[in-house]
């Protein structure tokens, strides 16, 4: 047995640099009875207070799922990439960008079924990476919710307008109001639904999961009409949008490429399902089977859209801003215009409502862990959902959509889920090869096996780290078109072979054996690993890189402040540090007993 004084002198050395320690320590699961996970509770707080109500199984997942991924993007992207990058070869590029972001989904339901959190991705990266990636992910993801939920509140007003003959004839209420002093236009029709979708979800989580359904139900509805009617009209007249000049791929595949990445946006949504497995009946079995139908129906709608809409009008001469109306009212279906709007309509209060779910669930996950004020973490006892931090959610979000025109950050959005879905597919590859509960420091190493267990379990996780630099160098080397070729090739060369290298190697160290004691057991498992996740940090990462500079400028000042609220407020009040639990590096976390 080892004295802890010099247990304490030991692991200061062991430190690679003082303080590094706090961003890779790792907080550990915990599970209660019905499949949660969560930090362990500090000893002055009662886990029944911060109780959610699980209330959730497929139909409501499913819901919430589809709601937050079919936005009013459809309605939109099929004429903008067909016109100016696929051509008719659209449906292809949703078959890949589905194919694409299916790589993320496995990893999701893995760790969903696993470990069920409230915290999604933050949560997952907490237990396997660290406090430090933990902390930037959650703080990502507040900017991603929160600009998010006010770019969909701003894009009903106009669609409304339709219905009451142009945006002059909106009620006042309802109607943009410029104010020439500010040189802002004011959206008091956005903030009045934001306020309306946060008070809907304060009522509970069976409430609002309702209203989902229905909402959902009614825009697949509209996009079944659009499919079939679309197809009777194609039959009709010949589908003479395949009969252009150029055939299929009139662009080469690089315009389907340059179409797939565009388009796989617009299976970010998925993700937010994640976010509820603390209100799943049963997360084991349905949170994987929520994540999967719904990125299977999308898919499959997204392609029967495309098929349809492509084929009724030439790509060259399609509406880049209603192309679905334009296509019915060229085919003489005026009417149908009124119903496509009404599916735009719907399909943006799904989204709304899909993109304002989650975030109070990781502020209160964030706060749970004491990296934000507990005053986010309670939970009303009668609705059971955490009303306070759902209010100032749908305050801030309500306030962003009123004053500010907030398009030019849309490109924000997508940094939070990419940097999300990037640390999830590394999640997966530690907890198969270094799971957090299976940790041994090498102070604690007594015989050969535990030795050659630590050494297996530090290359698994050098060649993780490799992995993902190999991945970063190759990405950078692709899109860096302002450096000369020659440089670009080396950059590739160099990091394409470390990446294969360490992918080779990672392949040929055996995974553990699945007995680990970390989250729920027999639940779903990613397959391929480590390929899978591999392929799907790679793409995340290239994705991330083409965001634009003008995106990153802007994170960047959001990230910034994140890391100093992080270094004067969740680094003093972490409970991970303040309890002791897990909190060296990623390869090494300690005993619990001495």
């Amino acid at each position: 047995m080892i004295e802890k004084e010099e247990l304490n002198g030991e692991m200061e050395s062991y430190s690679w640099i003082g303080g590094f320690h706090n961003l890779t320590r790792r907080k550990q699961a915990d599970l209660s009875e019905k499949g949660g996970a969560q930090l362990l509770p500090s000893s002055n707080s009662d886990p029944k207070l911060n109780k959610l109500s699980r209330d959730l199984s497929i139909p409501q997942l499913l819901a919430i799922g589809v709601g937050s991924t079919i936005g009013a993007g459809v309605y939109v992207l099929v004429g903008t990439v067909a016109r100016e990058q696929s051509g008719p070869a659209l449906t292809l590029c949703f078959l890949i960008a589905g194919v694409a972001a299916a790589l993320s989904a496995f990893c999701y339901a893995e760790l969903a079924s696993r470990c069920p959190s409230a915290g999604s991705a933050y949560h997952y990266s907490y237990i396997c990476i660290g406090e430090g990636v933990a902390w930037l992910i959650g703080w990502a993801l507040i900017l991603e919710y929160t600009i998010g939920g006010a770019a969909v509140a701003r894009g009903i007003s106009p669609n409304l307008a339709l219905f009451f003959g142009g945006q002059d004839n909106l009620p006042s209420f309802l109607s943009r109001v410029q104010v020439p002093w500010l040189s802002i236009s004011v959206d008091p029709c956005a903030a009045i639904l934001v306020l309306a979708v946060t008070a809907l979800l304060c009522l509970g989580i069976k409430e609002s999961s309702l209203v989902q359904v229905i909402v959902t139900a009614a825009n697949v509805i509209v996009m079944l009409f659009v499919i079939i009617a679309g197809g009777y009209l194609g039959f009709k007249t010949g589908w003479q949008g395949y009969s252009v000049k150029g055939g299929y791929f009139p662009k080469g595949i690089n315009g389907v490429l340059s179409g797939s990445a565009t388009v796989f946006f617009s299976y970010i949504g998925f993700d937010a399902i994640a976010c509820t497995a603390e209100e799943v009946k049963n997360p084991k079995r349905d949170l994987p089977w929520g994540i999967g139908l719904t990125l299977s129906l999308c898919c499959a709608i997204y392609m029967m859209v495309s098929v349809v809409i492509v084929g009724l009008v030439p790509y060259p001469v399609m509406d880049p801003d209603t192309p679905i109306s334009t296509a019915f009212i060229e085919n003489g279906m005026h009417w149908a215009m009124y119903v496509v709007s009404t599916g735009a309509i719907l399909s943006l209060c799904a989204s709304l409502l899909g993109a304002i779910l989650p975030q109070p669930r990781i502020m209160m996950a964030m706060a749970r862990d004491g990296l934000l004020p507990s005053y986010f973490e309670a939970v009303n006892q009668t609705t059971q959902v955490p009303v306070r931090s759902t209010v100032w959610t749908g305050v801030f979000a309500a306030a962003l959509a009123f004053f500010m025109d907030v398009s030019q950050l849309a490109g924000m959005v997508s940094v939070g889920t990419l940097l999300a879905f990037t640390m999830v597919a590394v999640s997966i590859l530690v907890l198969r090869y270094a799971p957090p509960d299976e940790a041994t420091d090498p102070v604690f190493l007594q015989d050969q096996t535990e030795i050659k267990e630590y050494e297996r379990r530090r290359k698994a996780i050098s060649n993780i780290v490799l992995v993902c630099l190999g991945s970063l160098i190759l990405t950078s080397g692709a899109s860096a078109r302002f450096l000369p070729v020659y440089l670009r090739y080396i950059a590739c060369i160099v990091g394409g072979l470390l990446l294969l290298c360490s992918s080779v190697l990672l392949s040929h160290i055996d995974q553990y054996n699945g007995q680990s004691n970390f989250g729920n057991s027999g639940g779903f498992l990613c397959p391929f690993v480590p390929w899978l996740p591999i392929l799907c940090i790679t793409v995340n990462i290239y994705l991330l890189i083409n965001l634009g500079l003008g995106t990153w400028l802007r994170v960047s000042v959001w990230l910034l402040a994140g890391i100093l609220i992080y270094i004067f407020y969740g680094n003093a009040h972490s409970k991970a540090a303040k309890e002791g639990r897990a909190y060296t590096q990623i390869g090494s976390p300690t005993r619990e007993t001495i």
